[in-house]
């Protein structure tokens, strides 16, 4: 089956808009005919076989360049995973369901509720997102809230809740015990681990989400959205409606890093983790997430402080042909994109559709690889060395956000800083710089005149580092 570059990518990288990754291609997988592909929910096997859920109901299987059906008639699935008996489970809006091919003829004929004690009440929004297992085998999911003028039950601002784990994570044994694990989401669309069975959410922008943010799921966390408090035993409707943004503010945990919105991300989904530098090129233990409005990939690097993570976000590659939510390395270190509009606007031209990201095991991109807190500014790795006369024109600028009933906020307390002092490493990969750090705050180090020692421009040239603690 031939591979086709996606037109919109190819337009923009001819007028000069995108500075994507060098050595790094988009490649268009042709999806079955006349079918709505609209992916969300995207798994592989240990042969390499993708397996793909679709918003309209339906479960395919990607093997040797040809589709299959392998289910069908579930409800707005948002995840999948395969289990390691092979059987596939889905996360759709009123239930997570196991499918079974109980007489291997190559498609399920047993759909097994997993759990209903969430309850569904029949609004669009309340999706339901999964994909992911712990160390324990459970499986782990998210709830959206309610949206829009059919959302009923307990309404702060935008968002609604009419109990019943909305706005809540929670896992489910294999034998289908529900249990609730944390609290105060809005939108969490994508769910990720690291090696260590440590899960982490996205949440997209809206009423107490001022930007997109990126959290670790934690026991008996709240996030920030309280429709979701009236589920805990410590609280009821009534006193939720009583109190202030500023009582709210007191109980939340802080997000690992925002994403900006607009030049980062509007609405992302799944963070999908890399171990294996060498499929990848030089990117290691990194998260990389899709966004559906800007159809476009970032990457996250960790940094535990004082006992919890905080993190940087730097873009990746733009100019996917739609909307992404779901991402997924295959065994060959390719990334997969799994796409669908739902009707939102996004930058790219089609509505749906599946892509991947390959690079050519050869190039080394110009890149802005990691940034780590120090006791007095950043260290800053790059993949090339660096010319030294890119050190003085780096520009620093820091900023938080508000937490409030609002939807979305803007930049607040917005100002530029002076580094003290930049330092070039002796390999030259790496710059040491020193300026004046406010725990609390976003600090976006921009690096847009930055050179390699060939001359040639950085890639991605800004990174965002969400400092929640010091290293003082």
């Amino acid at each position: 089956m031939k591979y086709l570059l996606s037109s919109v990518l190819f337009f923009a990288l001819s007028m000069g808009l995108i500075a994507n990754p060098k050595g790094y291609e988009i490649q268009t997988i042709e999806t079955p005919k006349n079918v709505l592909f609209h992916v969300t929910g995207l798994d592989t096997d240990k042969d390499g076989n993708m397996y793909i859920a679709t918003r309209y109901g339906d479960v395919w299987i990607y093997k040797n360049e040809k589709w299959h059906k392998f289910a069908e008639g579930l409800h707005e699935p948002c995840g999948l995973v395969i289990d390691d008996d092979g059987s596939i489970v889905v996360t759709q809006k009123p239930e997570m369901t196991r499918l079974v091919d109980s007489n291997k003829d190559g498609k399920a004929d047993l759909y097994l509720p997993l759990t209903r004690e969430f309850k569904f009440h029949n609004n669009y929004h309340e999706f339901n997102f999964g994909g992911i297992k712990d160390n324990d085998g459970n499986f782990i999911g998210t709830l959206n809230t309610a949206a829009g003028p059919t959302a009923k039950g307990l309404k702060l601002s935008a968002m609604a809740s009419q109990g019943n784990w909305r706005g809540w994570a929670y896992k489910v044994s294999p034998e289908g015990k529900f249990t609730p694990i944390a609290s105060g989401m809005r939108s969490p669309a994508g769910i990720g681990r690291n090696p260590q069975g440590e899960m982490f959410y996205t949440d997209n922008q809206g009423d107490y989400v001022a930007t997109s943010t990126f959290h670790q799921i934690l026991p008996g966390k709240f996030y920030g959205h309280p429709v979701s408090l009236q589920d805990r035993d410590d609280f009821t409707v009534d006193k939720l409606k009583k109190m202030t943004d500023e009582q709210f503010d007191k109980l939340r945990t802080l997000p690992v890093a925002w994403i900006p919105q607009e030049e980062v991300a509007n609405s992302p989904g799944n963070p999908e983790w890399i171990a294996d530098a060498g499929k990848f090129g030089p990117f290691k233990d990194q998260f990389f997430v899709g966004d559906q409005t800007r159809s476009n990939i970032f990457r996250i690097t960790l940094q535990k402080v004082k006992g919890r993570y905080q993190g940087c976000v730097i873009d990746f590659i733009s100019g996917l042909q739609c909307g992404n939510i779901r991402l997924k390395f295959d065994k060959n270190g390719d990334l997969w994109s799994g796409q669908t509009s739902r009707g939102w606007t996004a930058r790219g031209s089609k509505t749906f559709g599946l892509q991947k990201v390959v690079w050519d095991k050869k190039t080394m991109p110009f890149e802005i690889l990691d940034v780590k807190l120090t006791k007095d500014g950043f260290k800053v790795d790059f993949t090339e060395e660096i010319d030294a006369k890119s050190l003085d024109k780096t520009k620093i600028s820091r900023w938080w956000y508000e937490y409030s009933r609002k939807y979305g906020a803007p930049k607040s307390e917005l100002e530029d800083i002076d580094a003290t002092e930049i330092t070039l490493s002796n390999n030259k990969k790496s710059l040491i710089i020193k300026c004046p750090l406010i725990k609390e705050k976003v600090y976006c180090l921009d690096f847009s005149q930055m050179l390699n020692s060939k001359g040639e421009n950085l890639g991605n040239k800004k990174a965002y580092y969400t400092i929640i603690n010091t290293l003082d």
